[in-house]
């Protein structure tokens, strides 16, 4: 172990959790969870540390013991997303990176999920079953064949990709480079977004919630669309406009929404409410916000980011870097010269 390089953890760690993060990390720096320490512990762990893993940075940390962190150089999410993180209280030069890919797996079981169930029509049906309508004639539709658009086509988009193209779908993907080494019929970027929703049968949205989609699927987005197209939301909610889509699914009942990340989200369980009754809607199945959970995945998650961040001490390319200027209007990039990632643009 080299007990000169400090990393710090600042979620509340299980066995299960500690475990899968010493087992990567103990030969290569020493490890402390700050959630343990005594207050007069805490502080200076803080102020030794040059790596940092966190899941909800703005909850785990107190108001200014990053500015006291000045041997960090290195902050990894637990969490996939960085947009609840308050980059105005990072340090100038701290590089800090998501968990890229940790949960595709279960995510893309999820985007399956939900998008069969609708493409079957499975809510209207049982639902009419339920009033005694029994009807075998009405038809249901297919992805063998059909276009699936994938916005945002990293981990979670590549494993959703994958088990489309199983049952028979055309993949046209979205990301910020327009290239991918992965099997598909069409690479573009957000400026192809129209062209990609007026193809797809089935559109996943994967994307980080960032200063650039937010809000990039509002009204006239959802018009160019199909009228019997499919939208699976595993992101977050607010890369579409919420009225938008409750007025679009409303007027287009053949046009249908499988929604697991919503605009309003309780915090802990608490009572759970929306601004329009997407619910009471017969095409709209809703989840939530659970598609990455799973049994074993927070361990899963935890030993790849601590891989990361093993990369770091190792001096490796990372990956699931972050830019601060995508997040934080005036933010200026992150120098380049000290870390490079590994990560596809």
């Amino acid at each position: 172990m080299n007990r000169e390089r400090l990393v710090a953890i600042s979620y509340e760690a299980d066995d299960e959790l500690r475990k899968a993060n010493l087992d990567v990390l103990d030969a290569q720096a020493r490890v402390v969870f700050l959630a343990g320490l005594h207050p007069a512990e805490r502080a200076p762990a803080l102020r030794q540390a040059e790596v940092l893993i966190g899941w909800m940075l703005k909850r785990e940390l107190r108001p200014g013991e990053l500015d006291a962190a000045r041997q960090l150089r290195f902050i990894q999410l637990l969490s996939a997303g960085a947009d609840n993180v308050d980059f105005t209280a990072i340090p100038q030069g701290i590089v800090l990176a998501g968990n890229v890919g940790a949960y595709a797996k279960p995510i893309a079981e999820h985007v399956m999920a939900m998008a069969l169930s609708m493409a079957k029509r499975i809510p209207q049906r049982h639902a009419a079953l339920a009033r005694g309508r029994f009807d075998q004639q009405i038809p249901s539709l297919t992805l063998d064949g059909a276009v699936c658009g994938i916005l945002g086509f990293g981990g979670i988009g590549q494993a959703a990709a994958r088990l489309m193209r199983a049952f028979g779908a055309s993949i046209y993907s979205v990301n910020t480079s327009g290239r991918t080494g992965e099997p598909v019929e069409f690479a573009g970027t957000l400026a192809d977004l129209p062209l990609v929703l007026a193809a797809a049968d089935v559109l996943v949205i994967a994307l980080p919630l960032t200063n650039g989609t937010r809000g990039i699927i509002g009204r006239r987005e959802l018009a160019m669309m199909k009228p019997t197209a499919i939208l699976v939301n595993v992101a977050r909610a607010d890369i579409v406009d919420e009225r938008a889509l409750y007025e679009h699914l409303s007027a287009n009942p053949d046009f249908s929404a499988g929604i697991d990340t919503w605009w309003q989200e309780p915090w802990g369980g608490g009572t759970f409410r929306t601004a329009y009754p997407f619910l009471e809607l017969p095409n709209v199945i809703g989840s939530p916000h659970n598609s990455g959970v799973v049994a074993g995945i927070e361990a899963f998650a935890a030993r790849r980011a601590a891989e990361n961040v093993g990369r770091y001490l190792r001096g490796d390319s990372l990956t699931g870097v972050v830019r601060p200027e995508d997040y934080t209007p005036g933010t200026k990039p992150l120098q380049a010269r000290a870390f490079r990632s590994s990560e596809p643009p």
